[in-house]
């Protein structure tokens, strides 16, 4: 990790990149909702917040204090890690819940399309001294039926050992460990890479604020995100967490499940450790 990253990846800057990036990704502004359904949304929003100042009965001083925290979220770009880190696991869950396949977990905010692609098996862009310790990925991709899916994409990205993401810190390659990877003719992928460090989200903007404040933690264990795909099958999107992490009862962003952890072995290769973990997709609704 070099001096430059580690004194720049202010949180400004990362959060001002994943509002950049979210802005490219053409999700914006693309859900059909009904004037009906806005309204019962939004005034449920609404009323719960005001409840909760009734309720608690909130104090000017609060409030204003809120108001003022609101803009600076805004200023440092970090809607994105908001909404990602305390949101999206429940959106998530009910986008999910009728799979039959294997379990998923929220993209985050860091999250970059379009990484190199490489037939299987692989290595993943890294630097030529990356540190950690490396990390064997391999498994196989089946429908639900317990058909292998020939040529099934795995879409893998994840942080360094520093905790710092390609393209949201400064003094990476663009690709750093970030990759796509078809599998075989079996639907079976072999990725060499390094296992993540676990790292705290960016403090020293509105969402650290707000954490200071409320007396939490800001750690998420390590992990690995992926997005696996198919023709004629759901993409599924998941992280994996590795056993042993301090911060897997207590995640930040609330993203961990059992069927997500790991279980790291000893490489064959001598060096390292390696992790078999098969994805079976739900077919796409017709």
């Amino acid at each position: 990790m070099t001096a430059e990253t580690t004194a720049d990846a202010s949180a400004a800057k990362s959060g001002n990149a994943a509002t950049d990036r979210f802005r490219e990704s053409g999700k914006t502004g693309t859900a059909a909702v009904s004037i009906e359904r806005v309204s019962m949304l939004a005034g449920k929003l609404i009323g719960a917040a005001n409840d909760i100042v009734l309720q608690e009965r909130v104090s000017y001083e609060e409030y204003n204090a809120l108001k003022a925290w609101l803009i600076k979220v805004g200023e440092d770009g970090e809607w994105p890690l908001f909404l990602d880190v305390w949101l999206e696991h429940s959106v998530e869950d009910v986008a999910t819940d009728h799979r039959e396949g294997n379990k998923g977990s929220i993209e985050g905010p860091y999250y970059i399309p379009g990484a190199p692609s490489q037939q299987s098996p692989a290595t993943i862009a890294m630097r030529e001294d990356e540190h950690g310790t490396p990390l064997l990925f391999q498994g196989q991709v089946r429908s639900t039926d317990g058909s292998a899916l020939p040529n099934a994409t795995v879409e893998l990205w994840h942080a360094d050992s520093a905790g710092f993401y390609s393209q949201f810190a400064p003094g990476l390659p663009e690709w750093n460990l970030r990759g796509t990877f078809i599998a075989d003719g079996e639907g079976n992928f072999q990725i060499s890479t390094m296992q993540p460090a676990p790292y705290q989200i960016p403090t020293d903007g509105a969402c650290g604020q707000l954490i200071a404040a409320a007396g939490w933690h800001a750690w998420r264990p390590a992990h690995l995100h992926l997005k696996v795909s198919a023709p004629g099958h759901e993409l599924l999107t998941a992280q994996l967490y590795f056993p042993g992490d301090p911060h897997n009862n207590d995640d930040i962003a609330t993203a961990v499940k059992p069927e997500l952890l790991l279980d790291p072995k000893p490489a064959a290769s001598g060096t390292g450790v390696q992790v078999d973990y098969d994805f079976v997709l739900d077919p796409a609704k017709k």
